[in-house]
């Protein structure tokens, strides 16, 4: 499999770099598809042009041969941004300063907050005995009362708008200077103003994405609808039309993709996700197992924990089981869901029983059973398990205040 994909990636850096003017061009801003056709095909006129004499030759592990016809770019951009006398970005996204609106992320430890203009906050939330709250919050970033959200980018061709907000919360690794971030507001024509990206660029200095429909009137950070350049490649001398490895991923891939929840069976409710020498397995109302598998010794399973309703509930009285974010009719809308899987087997280092926090995340995705599984150690022996699906997104709704769901027969 390693082989196929530098064969693979090799065939895109080909793509990629050739230039029909004598000097590479990388850009990750052109899409490419390969396309395996049969002997008898009609060639696209859409995102490029192709020449007979224009193909590479490419051999994979197996020895199955290909000829891959490669596009002509074309680099004809009109700039009409001098020619645009609408509203600056600052105006722009005006509105969405002035009414206070807020963007939350919701991350397997920390919640994010951005309110437009204002601040950048993050935050966790614990309960204790008696239903109290506790934050613990930081401010990474605000704006000070009449000060002027943008940045002097004039003359720079970049695809966001930066807002600079300082005056944050003091970090006590940079000699107590106050935390600072840098929002950048990118257009996307279907978006809602919803966090992209936050991450912390060095110590204390952050960076956030926000996409927002609001900059895309403006020519300078209007989105661009780039045409799929199609490679096509055609089997040669016997050879399938399609790798053999390229149709194994393939298969791979849809048994992935299946849903977590359904009501046909437990083998539907099962996920299996993991790299290196660890994997983990979990089974929705049942445990969370990780393993390995090894050909002489078998599968060595770890029991990470297991589902115990009376369990959750408890852990569920001095925690928050369930998370919400606010709609932009500001309504609110359950976007992550905790549950406890205790009685783990016993860690050694520790001498208690293993647990595990499973956090069950909404996720919109173009695949309607695309599911992300992440599995976090924040403290030994006690784990973080995250699964985001737009599957998840259809029951979250139904949790109670303890978090448990009413998953549909």
């Amino acid at each position: 499999m390693r082989a196929f994909w530098r064969w693979f990636l090799g065939l895109i850096w080909v793509g990629v770099s050739a230039d029909r003017a004598g000097s590479p061009v990388f850009s990750d801003e052109i899409p490419f598809k390969i396309k395996w056709p049969g002997a008898d095909f009609t060639l696209s006129t859409s995102g490029g042009l192709y020449k007979e004499d224009d193909y590479v030759i490419m051999t994979t592990a197996e020895k199955e041969k290909y000829k891959c016809l490669l596009p002509s770019l074309s680099s004809n951009q009109e700039d009409d941004v001098k020619e645009y006398d609408g509203p600056s970005p600052a105006e722009l996204l005006e509105p969405l300063f002035k009414q206070s609106s807020c963007s939350y992320r919701i991350e397997s430890y920390w919640t994010y907050e951005v309110c437009h203009g204002k601040h950048v906050r993050q935050y966790h939330e614990d309960k204790e005995t008696g239903q109290k709250i506790n934050i613990q919050e930081y401010y990474l970033g605000t704006m000070k009362k009449g000060s002027v959200p943008t940045k002097n980018i004039e003359g720079q061709l970049t695809p966001y708008y930066p807002v600079e907000m300082g005056h944050g919360t003091e970090c006590s690794l940079k000699q107590n200077n106050p935390r600072c971030t840098t929002v950048l507001y990118v257009c996307h024509p279907e978006a809602k103003h919803e966090i992209l990206t936050i991450a912390e660029v060095t110590t204390c200095q952050y960076e956030v994405v926000v996409l927002t429909p609001l900059l895309c009137p403006h020519p300078k950070y209007r989105f661009k609808l780039s045409p799929v350049n199609d490679i096509f490649c055609q089997a040669l001398g016997g050879s399938p039309l399609r790798p053999q490895s390229l149709s194994q991923l393939d298969r791979e891939q849809e048994e992935l993709l299946k849903p977590p929840f359904s009501s046909s069976g437990e083998r539907d409710q099962r996920r299996s996700r993991g790299v290196g020498w660890w994997k983990y397995e979990f089974c929705y109302g049942k445990h969370v197992h990780q393993y390995h598998e090894d050909k002489e010794q078998g599968k060595n399973i770890v029991v990470v924990g297991s589902w115990n309703t009376e369990d959750h509930i408890d852990w569920a009285k001095k925690n928050v089981a369930r998370s919400y974010h606010l709609k932009d009719d500001g309504a609110q809308k359950v976007k992550v869901v905790s549950r406890f899987y205790g009685r783990g087997d016993v860690c050694d280092l520790t001498g208690k029983p293993r647990q595990v926090i499973v956090k069950l995340k909404c996720k919109e995705s173009e695949s309607p059973h695309a599911v992300t599984v992440y599995m976090l150690e924040p403290q030994t022996c006690q784990y973080v398990l995250g699964v985001e699906s737009p599957v998840i997104c259809k029951i979250l709704d139904t949790a109670d205040e303890n978090g448990l769901l009413s998953i549909p027969s």
